[in-house]
Parts: C-alpha cells; structure tokens; sequence
C-alpha cells in the first residue's frame, strides 16, 4: 500500500498569523511529505508492506515506527485546525472535560502544561480511556497513545518545526495561539467513535 500526503482542509495562509503559509510549506509540504516518503520506501518488502497507517503504529518499531507514526501524528494535527473553527466543545465531550479536569479553561491549562513542559520534541494529546474518561499524555518523538490502547482527540505537536519559523524559541506562545485555530466540532466527533 503506497501512502500518500494528504490534502489540507484548508488554503496554505488560512490559519495565519497563528501559523504562517511558510511554517505550513515547510512543517506540512517538507516534514510531512519527507515521512511519507520514507515510510513508503521503509515497507517495502516488510510485513507492513500493505499495512494500514494505525496497524503501522501499533505494531512496527525503528524507522517504520517513526516514519509511520510521524505520517499519522501530523496527519491527525493538520485535520484538527481550521480559519474558522468552533472555539469550545459542547454536549457529552464538553461534559467529559468538566468532569475529568474541572472546567474547560483547567483544562486548557492542564494540556498547555504538558505541551511546554515536554522535554525536547514531541506531543501533547488529549486522549480517552477504554472506559471513555479523558487523560493528557506527553509522547516524546513520533509516540503515539493508540500504542497503550488509548484513543487520541486532540494533539499539539512540540517539535520545533512546528513554531520555530512564526514564534522562535517561544514554544507557549505557540501554544497559547494553538487554541484559536482547534475546530471542537472535529475534536466532539472523534470523541463521539
């Protein structure tokens, strides 16, 4: 199975100035297409050769690992932003994140906690439990929940490619100014599967 770089759901300079039409070409058209690129030529000959990109994470380790989890991760990162998204959850998710954190500013800053305070590169997910309870969870490098059967909501990517190019070593800025480009209605219906 070739895989492939998605489209975004949006133009190249939608989401500015939180993050630029630059950052997008090089975060999405290089990084992302790179780990494409090299999982494509990583499978071939593999047992995951034909495999699916979640079977790839769950499964695969070294390069494999890295190249597929990194193609799912920004995959799922992109998918979750839009130029005018819906600015805070509602119904049964925003319930689940007033019980598990409190109130959706607590939970703000529980995630934006983990998201800074994640030492060198990597992840911040909101995630649900098999029981259907909300945790955060920092992964470093390509890591990925769906490998300790948690189901990933929300990500906040922290590699420096991510903001380098729009907020330089400022990563909480980045952070602060992720929340305004998150579409809740796509973070409810991940949660609603």
């Amino acid at each position: 199975m070739k895989h492939e770089l998605p489209k975004l759901p949006y133009a190249l300079e939608d989401l500015a100035p939180v993050i630029s039409s630059q950052t997008l070409e090089f975060h999405y058209g290089k990084h992302h297409q790179a780990y494409v690129n090299n999982l494509n030529n990583l499978i071939v000959g593999t047992k995951f050769e034909n495999a699916d990109l979640e079977t790839i994470v769950r499964e695969a380790d070294g390069g494999i690992f890295n190249n597929g989890a990194q193609v799912w991760n920004h995959t799922f990162y992109f998918s979750a932003f839009s130029p005018k998204p819906k600015a805070a959850p509602a119904g049964k998710l925003a319930e689940a994140i007033i019980a598990d954190f409190g109130s959706f500013e607590q939970f703000k800053e529980a995630f934006a906690k983990a998201a800074a305070t994640l030492f060198g590169s990597g992840w911040a997910w909101l995630v649900k439990d098999a029981y259907g309870h909300l945790e955060i969870v920092q992964e470093s490098n390509a890591g990925n929940p769906l490998r300790t059967g948690l189901t990933p909501l929300l990500t906040c990517d922290v590699w420096e490619h991510a903001y380098y190019l729009d907020y330089q070593n400022k990563r909480p800025d980045y952070i602060q100014e992720f929340w305004s480009i998150v579409d809740w209605s796509v973070v409810e219906y991940r949660f609603g599967k």
